[in-house]
């Protein structure tokens, strides 16, 4: 039991006037929930963080019990779906603590899924862990198998622990999605090679345009790289068949014939994921963005600090969905970011 486990005669009956499941303006139904457990991360990746970060105290990040409270309180709400993320969601003290408490979300049906997206460093050490939890598939990011390439792209990161901790998590049973983001100069050509291992492994792969989010030490009109041209490429050698398949997030999925794997492309640019958008993201600090490319945002944190009961909770929550935009501001400036926020602090 947590403090957020109610009995039946202890439940908090939701007012009458208020929406049985999280829709937006749009009609959109909100599913998906997102949660950064921490801004830290043990690799310091060239497009996704500044090399000198400066993160946040301790007092401004959410208590695990925070935590827990408020991924529950959506879960009460409708999100079928809670993906874990950071920073680096598992160099978080206690972290696996979280991952029972949310699980229990599982056992009681009121969850599909509890997964995370992790870089693959910590993975060996708790791979076994999430398994037994109910995890049953996780996202690893991994831009090359070059060693030297790794060490560059993360500024120092180790390409051995993260392949041990994709192996790891194979042997435990977990599915697993590798995603790498599309570098026009560092893994462009190496991209047909990443695709055939990961499939080779039986993993799943998927492919991220570059994201125009938070002040970093490069020009990413420089590395930018369209996937309609990837995608174009590729089709040059293998048969790429359209699939409907769906996890839930913004890729567009089709199977490699020549590999019997399936390859998603997620196209924040050149072809945007916004119609369909069943996500919201919610901040080690609290923090509710509901698009990740503007800087709208909703101070759930506040609320939970200064006393509010589960309903005032959830008036809080829904004026927020209810305030989501129709469609991101994302493009490619050399000069300056589509959004001030990074990545790591938003959460993936």
């Amino acid at each position: 039991m947590t403090p957020y486990d109610a009995s039946p005669a202890q439940a908090v009956t939701r007012s009458s006037h208020l929406p049985s499941r999280l829709v937006d303006g749009f009609g959109r139904a909100v599913t998906y929930l997102r949660v950064s457990v921490t801004d830290r991360c043990d690799l310091r990746c060239t497009y996704c963080m500044a090399e000198h970060m400066t993160f946040l105290p301790k007092a401004e990040v959410l208590s695990l019990e925070e935590l827990d409270r408020l991924a529950s309180a959506f879960v009460g709400l409708g999100v079928r779906k809670l993906r874990l993320t950071g920073g680096e969601p598992l160099v978080r003290k206690g972290v696996m603590t979280l991952v029972e408490r949310l699980s229990r979300h599982l056992g009681s049906g009121a969850l599909d899924e509890l997964t995370l997206t992790t870089n693959g460093t910590q993975l060996a050490a708790h791979a076994a862990d999430l398994a037994r939890l109910g995890v049953r598939r996780i996202n690893v990011s991994l831009d090359t198998l070059k060693p030297d390439l790794f060490r560059k792209l993360t500024r120092g990161g180790d390409l051995a622990k993260v392949l041990a901790g994709v192996d790891a998590a194979l042997a435990a049973g977990l599915k697993v999605k590798i995603n790498a983001v599309a570098l026009r100069h560092d893994n462009a050509e190496e991209l047909p090679a990443l695709i055939q291992w990961a499939h080779g492994l039986g993993a799943d792969m998927t492919l991220i345009e570059t994201m125009p989010l938070g002040e970093i030490d490069q020009d990413r009109t420089d590395q930018y790289l369209s996937l309609a041209e990837v995608r174009r490429d590729l089709a040059a050698f293998w048969t790429l068949t359209d699939l409907a398949y769906a996890t839930g997030g913004p890729a567009r999925y089709v199977r490699v014939e020549e590999t019997g794997g399936r390859l998603g492309l997620i196209t924040p640019l050149s072809h945007n994921f916004c119609e369909a958008c069943n996500r919201v993201r919610l901040t080690c600090t609290g923090t509710l963005h509901t698009c990740l490319g503007r800087d709208d945002a909703s101070d759930l944190r506040t609320v939970i600090r200064g006393g509010a009961d589960d309903a005032d909770l959830e008036r809080a929550i829904f004026a927020a969905i209810g305030a989501k935009p129709q469609g991101h501001d994302f493009h490619i400036d050399g000069a300056r970011p589509a959004v001030a926020r990074h990545m790591s602090t938003t959460g993936g």
